[in-house]
């Protein structure tokens, strides 16, 4: 018992140490443009086909339940607010860091983790390049930057499936769905939905790059990283905006 507490110790720390070594590299040289401009789009515009088709189908259901719940009372002109504060404050940017993570965080552990076992990173080490630099820097900073964009995209495609159906179902007209659903969000309600994304994107950049450059045993490993990569991604996104929720309903901003 006493070992495994410690192992967990341990591997907190080397996942602080990481985190604080990626945001030192983004504010010194060298920095390697090339390739955060790869990851970008292997990240950001890679995941934007399935981003956009779970926040349609999401918004889609949510107006669908919240009618049929709405109507029972006469309050079916609150759909369009019901779906807003839902999507932006919470469903928008969760679903969009667990697609991303069971996206990104497995491919970077994949990718990482095969460089690894191939001794592709000491071959970096011995041409005098640091691997975190070159490899988890601009993984860090392209899901940084793409992640919050994605949100806010996954946000408005969610508004747009809602709207979709509370125009054939519940027969809302335009203004009836997209004035509440305007009218209902403040700017706390904007600021919260978007200060998650970036808390999200650091979990799943590094939770990937951790597992990755911590592969052992070969292709198996591999696999095992990857598959590890993207159950801790996930898990720390639900407990940590669990955490933030709270915090901001603390202090009175959420």
């Amino acid at each position: 018992m006493q070992s495994f507490l410690k192992r967990k110790v341990l591997a907190v720390q080397d996942f602080v140490y990481l985190f604080a070594y990626s945001f030192r590299n983004l504010v010194s040289p060298p920095r390697y443009y090339a390739d955060m401009l790869v990851q970008m789009d292997v990240i950001g515009v890679g995941s934007l086909p399935i981003v956009l088709l779970t926040g349609f189908f999401t918004g889609a259901v949510l107006a669908l339940q919240s009618y049929r719940s709405l109507a029972r009372f006469g309050e079916v002109a609150l759909t369009g607010q019901v779906v807003a504060l839902s999507v932006v404050l919470e469903l928008g940017p969760v679903l969009t860091a667990i697609v991303v993570a069971g996206r990104n965080s497995s491919g970077i552990a994949s990718e990482i983790g095969s460089m690894l076992v191939s001794e592709q990173i000491d071959a970096l080490r011995a041409m005098g390049t640091d691997p975190q630099r070159k490899l988890v820097a601009p993984r860090f900073f392209a899901t940084l930057l793409t992640l919050p964009l994605l949100t806010v995209l996954a946000d408005f495609i969610a508004l747009l499936g809602g709207y979709l159906i509370a125009f054939s179902t519940a027969h809302l007209s335009s203004k009836e769905y997209w004035v509440p659903a305007y009218q209902s969000l403040g700017p706390h309600d904007v600021v919260q939905g978007l200060l998650k994304p970036f808390v999200f994107a650091v979990i799943i950049s590094l939770v990937g790059c951790y597992f990755g450059l911590r592969t052992t045993g070969g292709t198996e490993g591999v696999g095992r990283a990857t598959t590890e990569a993207v159950v801790v991604a996930v898990v720390l996104i639900f407990v940590l905006d669990f955490f933030i929720t709270r915090f901001l309903i603390g202090i009175g901003f959420a």
